[in-house]
């Protein structure tokens, strides 16, 4: 009688794909959900993953101009009112605090939702004349938008993020500034660091953010060929400074409104590795964004082997590699093993007793699979070379996966069949137009993205050949 076959430590994709998502947040040590409907709690690995994209957000935000800042938490219920269209667009959203140290408030105040108002209060203070501007802003924060289907990284009442602010002395500045912001920092880190294979275009008007007059996005496939947004950057035109006469001094003497932007990426992203790199046996990161590049593991306990483990780590640490050592041999080889391929760390560097007697070391890697026995000595050489292999590897996957998924179409019906399907269709946007956006609606696919008929963003909504790709989404 055969044995029984091993259940799975992860429900595979194919059977079940939030499941599978579900079941490796928690077997990954990444978060848990938190006590209050749609909040969650980051565990230290989780949290290292957003820590790193912090720092290369922060450093290419920087590079772009900007200055950190910070702004309250409360927002006056008044500020949002000021712009009509943006409190119509966040109200079913807004949590609202109506009591403090025991006593009505005399106003209510909202938990921020995001800042364009509060910031807009102090834009209209700190700027005077021309000479104050641009002015860029960026804040780390944390916002509350009220959660109706909440899904741990993807959509939670409360997340972190940064949000940008700026204010220019015209139009053409701000539009060219939300721009550089949308492809130096966001496609450049998605691409470069997240090794996901975005697209950039505009929102459609249906979708654009609440006030502005022009969103640019970022959209990337999942693995399940479904469409997530990773970044946004929005120009506000002037909708904000008038409603906070946000003004300035020109050098022609005459006062005149300032042209804004804003701009925000959030642990969303978190949930946008997890779903375009993670496979049936964990989480695939990528090596340029990893808090953990290589792990160097004892195999037994054995005082040279352990010698061998932190002359080694100490030695791949010089070569710039960011390592951990595990010598925990405790705790079942197997199960340490297990541990880390859930957690993605893209490299193994297993050392036992017979490999330490050879000068070599199991090497193991995550993402194309596959292990070897490699000589201890080459390894500060070999490692760096081949993380940037399998960092190249992520982002031809997500290419690849994303192109085969996508369906030329010309009508709304084959633009749902291809949705249904479980990928993206492109339309032409004059045959597609909000008309047929409302009725792609009623099946829960949406206008993800307008792109040029070459793929760059198109310089208007209507601009001649700009194309819809449609798709369902997180």
């Amino acid at each position: 009688m055969s044995a029984m076959a091993k259940a799975p430590v992860l429900t595979p994709q194919h059977a079940d794909f939030p499941r599978w998502y579900q079941d490796l947040i928690g077997k990954a040590e990444l978060a848990d959900n938190g006590p209050v409907r749609g909040t969650m709690v980051m565990r230290p690995y989780g949290y290292a993953l957003w820590e790193r994209m912090q720092q290369e957000l922060d450093a290419r935000i920087k590079a772009a101009g900007a200055r950190n800042a910070y702004f309250p938490l409360f927002i006056p219920e008044s500020y949002l009112s000021r712009e009509a269209e943006h409190v119509e667009g966040f109200a079913p959203e807004l949590a609202v605090v109506t009591h403090g140290g025991g006593k009505r408030l005399e106003e209510p105040v909202v938990v921020r939702p995001t800042s364009e108002t509060i910031v807009n209060e102090y834009f209209a203070k700190w700027i005077n004349s021309y000479r104050d501007l641009p002015l860029l802003i960026n804040q780390w924060a944390n916002v509350v938008r009220w959660e109706m289907r909440p899904r741990v990284f993807l959509r939670t009442t409360e997340f972190l993020w940064q949000e940008g602010h700026t204010a220019h002395a015209s139009y053409e500045e701000a539009r060219d500034y939300a721009a550089r912001i949308h492809r130096e920092v966001y496609a450049d880190l998605l691409r470069n660091v997240l090794a996901i294979d975005v697209v950039l275009g505009r929102k459609s008007p249906a979708e654009r953010f609440a006030g502005a007059i022009n969103t640019l996005t970022l959209e990337g496939m999942m693995r399940d060929g479904k469409a997530l947004q990773l970044g946004t950057s929005h120009e506000l035109g002037q909708n904000f400074a008038k409603a906070f006469d946000t003004r300035y001094l020109g050098a022609d003497g005459m006062r005149q409104l300032v042209w804004q932007t804003s701009w925000g990426a959030s642990t969303r992203m978190v949930g946008g590795l997890i779903m375009s790199h993670g496979d049936d046996h964990g989480l695939r990161v990528p090596p340029r964004l990893a808090p953990v590049q290589a792990v160097v593991l004892a195999v037994k306990s054995d005082d040279a082997v352990s010698a061998a483990v932190r002359e080694s780590a100490a030695r791949l640490r010089g070569a710039g590699v960011r390592v951990e050592t595990d010598e925990r041999t405790d705790v079942p080889f197997g199960r340490r093993a297990v541990d880390w391929e859930l957690k993605g760390v893209p490299v193994r560097v297993e050392i036992g007793p017979r490999d330490l007697a050879d000068g070599t070391a199991t090497l193991v890697r995550r993402i194309p699979g596959g292990k070897q026995p490699v000589a201890l000595a080459a390894l500060p050489e070999l490692l760096p070379a081949l993380l940037e292999e399998d960092q190249a590897h992520l982002l031809r996957e997500s290419r690849e996966r994303r192109e085969a998924r996508t369906t030329e179409v010309a009508t709304v019906e084959e633009a749902a069949e291809a949705a249904a399907a479980g990928g993206w269709a492109r339309i032409p946007w004059a045959r597609l137009g909000p008309e047929g956006e409302a009725r792609l609606a009623r099946d829960a696919v949406s206008v993800r993205v307008l792109v040029a008929a070459d793929g760059s963003v198109p310089e208007s909504d209507d601009a001649p050949g700009t194309v819809a790709v449609v798709g369902r989404a997180y």
